[in-house]
């Protein structure tokens, strides 16, 4: 099993970050599974034009992303919440991978996580995160998880220490994980979760 895992946000001191490391950590700890670590910042792409992609073309960074998603069984997004609604990095991302031929985001399961100062923890822009995507043909995990008072959820170094929030957080995890695996089997997966 393949799993990306990214934040949809580029500050190096993101909650967003911090939150998707919990879950590569969580991932390799409870279930055995390497999810392969992005950072956005590593693959810098321009804001979405038509007329950048008739003159120049996809930019070479995002069809190696688009690579590292099409050879994945799944996703995992942590993305901040910009005005209610979707980040303009990820939407940016998934409107220039929508360009990548064949669509590598097609058939791909997500999971789609927030972390917030508010108390609702995002929540609101992962219902607007969820629509590009499953225009796309993405399944989308029906349970999402959204982090409030993010603030204060992390220690210094960036470990979860919110009980209830990572009790949740594990939950879905390990739901996601056997949802993908039944739909991706593999034996020695199955068998451990």
């Amino acid at each position: 099993m393949k799993i990306i895992a990214f934040a949809g946000a580029l500050r190096s001191d993101s909650v967003s970050k911090k939150l998707v490391l919990e879950v590569i950590r969580f991932l390799d700890q409870q279930h055995q599974v390497k999810a392969d670590y992005v950072d956005l910042r590593d693959y810098p792409f321009p804001v979405y034009d038509s007329d950048v992609e008739l003159n120049i073309g996809i930019p070479d960074t995002i069809v190696e992303l688009g690579g590292k998603v099409g050879d994945s069984n799944a996703l995992i997004i942590a993305s901040p919440e910009y005005n209610g609604g979707i980040s303009s990095v990820l939407k940016t991302l998934v409107d220039w991978l929508s360009r990548v031929k064949p669509n590598p985001l097609a058939e791909k399961f997500l999971l789609l996580l927030s972390a917030s100062p508010s108390g609702s923890g995002g929540v609101q822009g992962l219902w607007h995160t969820r629509v590009p995507f499953e225009a796309l043909g993405v399944h989308v995990f029906p349970h999402m998880v959204a982090i409030p008072r993010s603030q204060t959820a992390f220690d210094e170094q960036g470990f979860l220490t919110d009980t209830k929030a990572r009790e949740k957080l594990e939950t879905v995890l390990t739901n996601f994980v056997r949802h993908v695996g039944v739909h991706h089997p593999i034996k020695e997966f199955i068998n451990t979760v």
